[in-house]
């Protein structure tokens, strides 16, 4: 596929971005190979090659979920600059 200075200058249209000649020039050359590089990728056989959404495999590193004695509320509560017996107090952000 190539891509000519036309499709560069839409590309940079819907990008809003504004190119002189020299730069439409310079990107549309840079694209042009970056493009053809990765159309060397359909020349790959692929056939049996299950898609992947990661390059490497990624898992999960969160440790299982344990039922586990809370923090008592007043220890909680014992750094907090301004509270109550229930929460935390804080200035109204919404209005009252």
């Amino acid at each position: 596929m190539s891509l000519s200075r036309t499709d560069v200058e839409k590309v940079a249209l819907l990008a809003r971005l504004r190119l002189t000649d020299a730069e439409l020039k310079t990107i549309t050359g840079q694209l042009a190979q970056i493009v053809g590089y990765v159309d060397q990728l359909s020349e790959v056989n692929t056939e049996g090659v299950e898609p992947m959404a990661h390059a490497i495999e990624v898992a999960n590193v969160f440790r299982d979920d344990r039922v586990a004695p809370s923090l008592p509320r007043e220890e909680a509560l014992a750094n907090a600059p301004n509270h109550d017996d229930r929460g935390y107090l804080v200035p109204a952000v919404l209005g009252e």
